[in-house]
């Protein structure tokens, strides 16, 4: 299905595995013009291949580390020399941060400075553009309300859907759409590490998620390629899981 992406351009972080890399894929398919950002510069070269062997554009590559603290102008400066003005951003970067009740200051600015400070740096970078050009989206793939312990990126998270709403109020009637979605249990690199073997994946699977098997970052990709396209124009201020039906939560 055409969404209307040709011709757009396109900034996503995290894009060196998991769901990051299929929503870069999946842009890359429709025919954007993808700046592809992640420390690792390996995976972000396969990436790019399989990007131009399907068709697409060639990406942009920005090797960055989100923690620095130029890391959000860097990045915005680095893309627009690159692509022009930016229509789409994906902010897919981030990682969860499990800590214990006596975590240092430190710990919890990390978790903070990752999943919420940059991402918000990094969309005001991009939004003046956005509103001057009258057509923007920002997709925000956050994380669990229901957390089953203390986690930095669990606050940073709750920290960008407050945010998100009262930016998509602000920018809205200037085409600029804001939006949220939070993965359930989608196959990545971190997901691996809590749940090592099939065994482990299906016994949760089995017990927390209706339809019994976790998600593939394809799955989510495809909602946050429409959230970014034009026919998305009238969602906006939106938080929508994708997780099979695990979470207990109506609203």
């Amino acid at each position: 299905m055409d969404v209307g992406m040709a011709g757009k351009t396109a900034l996503v972080t995290g894009a060196s595995q998991g769901i990051g890399r299929a929503i870069a894929l999946g842009l890359g398919a429709q025919g954007a013009r993808v700046a592809l950002v992640a420390r690792r510069r390996p995976l972000l070269d396969e990436v790019a291949a399989a990007i131009v062997a399907s068709g697409g554009p060639a990406p942009h590559i920005i090797e960055a580390d989100l923690y620095a603290e130029d890391a959000a102008d860097r990045i915005h400066a680095d893309a627009r020399a690159a692509l022009g003005p930016i229509d789409i951003l994906m902010n897919a970067g981030g990682g969860s941060r499990p800590i214990d009740f006596d975590a240092t200051r430190e710990q919890w600015m990390e978790g903070m400075t990752l999943n919420f400070f940059r991402l918000r740096e990094l969309t005001h970078a991009v939004v003046p553009e956005m509103r001057e050009r009258k057509y923007g989206r920002i997709i925000n793939i956050t994380g669990t309300s229901e957390p089953r312990g203390l986690n930095a990126a669990f606050s940073a998270k709750a920290a960008v859907h407050i945010w998100a709403k009262g930016l998509s109020r602000l920018v809205a009637a200037d085409g600029v759409t804001v939006n949220c979605i939070q993965p359930g249990r989608i196959r990545s690199e971190q997901i691996k590490k809590r749940y090592p073997t099939l065994e482990d994946e299906l016994a949760f699977a089995q017990e927390e998620i209706p339809a019994g098997r976790f998600g593939e970052p394809e799955e989510l990709a495809n909602l946050a390629i429409f959230l970014g396209s034009p026919l998305a124009s009238y969602v906006n201020g939106t938080v929508i899981p994708v997780d099979g039906g695990m979470y207990r939560h109506a609203f």
